[in-house]
């Protein structure tokens, strides 16, 4: 049996491209599929009648969510009517879990099978939240091994797909030939310094970088630091916040984007928190994770957050392998303590760039393909393959 009709509804860019991958492993199988929903440029591209725009699910923030709510509701009771009217194989939510969950839930209930593609982090925080996800979907999708895990312990049918970010990234690089690229001594040793992409993250922590940065300079007196900018914006405000680190200056190079190639082109990087530590270790990089928020934020967070990493390296290989400074232990000097010892010690950074090549590989399994199998077999009524990573 082949799959006719499948009703995808995604909520943003990450999903947008998700969902494309998705529908072209899809279409490999089942030749006749139809998709309708909501999508983006990329799954119209490859077929999609959206319904909607994909930026109606876009909104961020207690305050916006509430006042695009009666729009939400109105959307989620159109998508609902017309997905009982076309009679799809099985409906997929594609992350953007607060609206797509409550949708496969209503769907479900009235005998469409249901999945959901991208974990929301239950497994960290609000960890009931599973409860009703087990009543929304006939199977969820995972990213990461450990989400996997997590779900299997609460009996909701799972399948660890993989992670398109490591299908995307390969399992060699050069670390030569980007410095090359980038203008950079071959020799002389690299910190990649990512403060983050959101305002906030560069107001709590540039000026903590930075100041690192500077001390760590006076220790390795040929080191070059690059600062790729997330947007026109970033690179403005990091370039105003060197100003106050004449010493550093001559030391830095800020980029435009070019995130990847700065760090594959590094020994070590810096960072916050977030996707860009897995990133980071997708390129197989030694690293420090260092996080600042507001303290209100902060004492929030540790009384609502139940795991004992936070990133993401750390939570695939469910150890210490990335060492983490958070909030008041995140000074300059212990940031650039723990970034010297990285530097002065080529052997270990060996280890962990062998390490994070065999994580790579484990993550590396063909995401797209494999969600399109786990889909077909849930909409088919079938047991979804309860594989792990190796």
């Amino acid at each position: 049996m082949t799959l006719k009709r499948v009703y995808l509804v995604a909520g943003e860019l990450s999903g947008d491209i998700l969902g494309a991958g998705l529908m072209r492993a899809l279409k490999a199988r089942h030749s006749q599929v139809e998709f309708r929903g909501i999508g983006g440029p990329r799954m119209i591209a490859e077929g999609m009648e959206s319904r909607f725009p994909l930026e109606t699910l876009s909104v961020m923030g207690l305050v916006e969510v509430i006042k695009h709510l009666p729009e939400l509701v109105s959307v989620r009771r159109t998508l609902r009517r017309e997905a009982l009217a076309w009679q799809p194989d099985i409906m997929v939510g594609i992350d953007a879990p607060d609206f797509t969950l409550g949708l496969e839930k209503q769907l479900r209930r009235a005998g469409i099978k249901t999945a959901h593609y991208v974990s929301p982090s239950v497994w960290a925080w609000r960890q009931g939240r599973v409860k009703g996800i087990a009543q929304s979907v006939d199977g969820m999708l995972t990213l990461l091994p450990f989400e996997a895990d997590f779900y299997r312990e609460h009996q909701v049918p799972v399948a660890f797909v993989g992670h398109p970010l490591a299908d995307e990234l390969p399992l060699e690089n050069d670390r030569v030939a980007t410095r090359q690229a980038l203008g950079f001594d071959e020799d002389a040793p690299v910190l990649a310094l990512l403060p983050g992409s959101r305002g906030n993250e560069i107001r709590f922590l540039g000026h903590t970088f930075l100041a690192a940065a500077e001390l760590l300079c006076q220790r390795h007196a040929t080191l070059k630091v690059v600062v790729p900018a997330a947007s026109a914006l970033r690179h403005d405000e990091i370039q105003a916040l060197l100003s106050h680190y004449p010493t550093l200056v001559e030391r830095v190079q800020l980029l435009n984007g070019q995130a990847r190639e700065a760090m594959v082109a590094s020994d070590a990087v810096l960072l916050a928190s977030g996707t860009a530590a897995l990133e980071a270790m997708l390129c197989h990089r030694a690293m420090l994770v260092a996080y600042k928020m507001a303290p209100a934020t902060h004492w929030l967070a540790k009384r609502m957050v139940k795991t004992q990493w936070v990133s993401l390296p750390n939570l695939i290989a469910q150890q210490s392998v990335v060492p983490e400074l958070i909030q008041d232990a995140a000074t300059p000097e212990a940031i650039a303590d723990q970034l010297h010892e990285l530097l002065s010690d080529h052997e270990a950074r060996l280890a962990l760039e062998a390490l994070f090549a065999t994580m790579h590989a484990n993550l590396q399994r063909d995401a797209s393909r494999r969600a399109a199998e786990a889909i077909t077999a849930i909409a088919l009524g079938q047991p979804l393959e309860n594989d792990h990573a190796s």
